[in-house]
């Protein structure tokens, strides 16, 4: 049984979790007006990435994670999980599991707007999602740039592209602070000694998205 007793966080962001073409990279990109977001937003192994938000419910990163290990699909995962969430009306997350399949989940009660699309799509399984956002055109629009992105970029590029178009769409209506990318490949960690490819976050600033993507080009430079 699904105990969910985590701590709970109102985090209104956008997010964006996904699978390479290949099938061998998960990852997630998410912003916020909210400090560090990246510390409680994503989640991925080798086995699928999630994304929790909204009213965050903290136990889905550590419970969704052991569920896509064990084989449990995307879809089913959301469903587990929130069945015995009291506040799943106010909770809002994504899932893309190891066998290309996706889900996202908003509920009722989301801060609006809020909404989100998930996809098998060719170019790789996604679901994006987002609450408190300037309009739904925030996902239409990462929606595009994830399917018209070029495959043969790394997983972190595409997601970043991602990331970039929903804030130019408008973003969380509040603003800015923070953005953070995550993104795992088997043995792709430092010296090969880890599945984390990718693990950059920018806890506070003005410019969170921008400072991201600075990082993500050093990070290619340090380990190209």
């Amino acid at each position: 049984m699904i105990k969910n007793t985590s701590q709970n966080f109102n985090i209104a962001t956008f997010s964006i979790v996904a699978r390479s073409k290949d099938g061998q990279s998960f990852g997630v990109a998410v912003a916020s007006k909210f400090l560090a977001v990246g510390s409680y937003v994503p989640a991925a192994t080798v086995h699928g990435a999630l994304a929790t938000q909204a009213s965050t419910n903290m136990g889905l990163r550590t419970e969704g994670m052991n569920m896509l290990e064990e084989g449990v699909s995307a879809e089913e995962v959301l469903k587990i999980f929130f069945e015995s969430d009291s506040k799943r009306n106010l909770r809002q997350a994504g899932v893309v599991d190891a066998k290309g399949l996706s889900a996202t989940y908003t509920g009722e009660d989301c801060q609006p707007w809020a909404g989100g699309h998930a996809e098998a799509h060719p170019s790789g399984s996604f679901a994006i999602q987002g609450n408190l956002l300037a309009g739904p055109e925030v996902v239409e629009s990462m929606v595009a740039a994830w399917c018209n992105s070029d495959t043969g970029l790394s997983l972190a590029w595409r997601l970043m592209a991602a990331l970039e178009a929903g804030q130019a769409a408008g973003g969380d209506s509040r603003g800015d602070q923070a953005a953070a990318l995550y993104v795992v490949e088997k043995d792709k960690g430092f010296e090969g000694t880890s599945d984390i490819a990718v693990d950059l976050r920018c806890d506070d600033s003005s410019e969170p998205i921008k400072e991201l993507k600075r990082l993500l080009q050093l990070h290619d430079e340090l380990f190209k």
